[in-house]
């Protein structure tokens, strides 16, 4: 199956959950104005993106099970599928709501949801309700699953994590307060770990693990411990491309200068800027206008970040194969799962 149709079978098995969905709002004898405002919502924040998160579950237990995704039946695909769009929902609430925290104008090439007509301050409840389908999606198709529990322990626990990743993010970087001494790579690398890798790259591989029955706590503790440290090299390049990348490339614009982040371009500016060059940062990063993220990105250019980058991203490539290599494949993991993921963060460019 290419990558196409597999994203086609995949946007179908959406579209059936989706009217799950609707049915359970019917069921409560919700008005049908409120059903209709739902379903927008889903379809609206939901399927958008790239998938990856949601597609590499299915990757994933397709690999630790020795098959394919055409050799999954309707039934056995759907409930794997559902795993993936219970994280491209966890992904959809989150970015609803950190549209609004940091008054984003577009998101996947389209306004932010709370910038469509009629919508507004309603976004701050559609993003609950994005995150309440997950757990009404996993009582429907697990409860008589042995690994129910762990489902929803992983899902909670990831949530918090990465809630804790937004707080310190947020204030790190306070967008009316600008404080260029309150960043520091360390930062940015709790930042990273705790806000992207463990939803986006730990949670697809720990939920096909389950499914699949490898769940002891070495398998897991041996793919977090690669795929974290995949995770914040891939935030690290997506800091990377918010700031060197063109809006066409990466599906938005760019705002990081603007909205204060405590982002890896700018602390790796911090550490080698001269006494000039950090009165420029202090006098224009985190300001609202475009003359100045000009002047920050003109700066970035002459200190030879996107060397920096490049040397960066051949160092941890080199780190995280030689970890795969070492992984003991005894219990049912296997390495194919983590260099999948490596093959599809390194050199991308969007």
């Amino acid at each position: 199956m290419d990558k196409q149709a597999a994203r086609e079978r995949f946007l179908n098995t959406f579209s059936q959950l989706v009217e799950e969905l609707k049915d359970i709002l019917v069921g409560y004898n919700m008005p049908q104005e409120a059903v209709d405002w739902f379903e927008a919502s889903l379809n609206y924040n939901t399927p958008g993106g790239k998938l990856n998160r949601g597609l590499s579950v299915i990757d994933t237990y397709c690999i630790l099970n020795g098959t394919t995704a055409t050799e999954l039946d309707d039934a056995k695909y759907k409930k794997v599928a559902l795993l993936g769009w219970c994280i491209e929902l966890l992904q959809a609430y989150f970015l609803v709501a950190d549209d609004m925290m940091d008054q984003s104008k577009t998101r996947r090439g389209q306004p932010c949801w709370y910038l469509k007509e009629g919508v507004g301050n309603i976004a701050i409840n559609d993003s609950f309700m994005l995150e309440g389908a997950i757990y009404v999606l996993l009582k429907k198709h697990f409860r008589q699953d042995s690994y129910y529990v762990d489902l929803l322990d992983l899902f909670h626990e990831v949530t918090f994590q990465t809630e804790l990743g937004q707080l310190l993010d947020l204030v790190t970087a306070d967008e009316e307060v600008v404080d260029l001494s309150k960043f520091s790579l360390q930062k940015h690398s709790f930042i990273v770990i705790f806000k992207t890798a463990y939803y986006s790259f730990y949670l697809p591989v720990a939920l096909a693990m389950y499914m699949s029955g490898i769940n002891s706590d070495e398998d897991l503790k041996q793919v977090r411990d690669i795929l974290i440290p995949l995770g914040e090299y891939f935030q690290i390049q997506d800091d990377y491309l918010d700031c060197f990348g063109t809006p066409e490339q990466i599906g938005k614009i760019g705002t990081d200068i603007k909205d204060n982040k405590c982002s890896w371009v700018v602390n790796q500016a911090l550490l080698k800027a001269t006494p000039e060059q950090r009165k420029l940062l202090d006098e224009n990063y985190g300001r609202k206008d475009d003359a100045s993220e000009a002047k920050c990105k003109q700066l970035f250019q002459e200190m030879g970040i996107d060397k920096i980058y490049e040397n960066y991203e051949e160092d941890i490539v080199v780190k995280l194969r030689q970890k795969i290599d070492q992984v003991d494949e005894s219990r049912g993991l296997k390495k194919e799962v983590l260099t999948a993921f490596l093959n599809k963060v390194y050199k991308r460019s969007k």
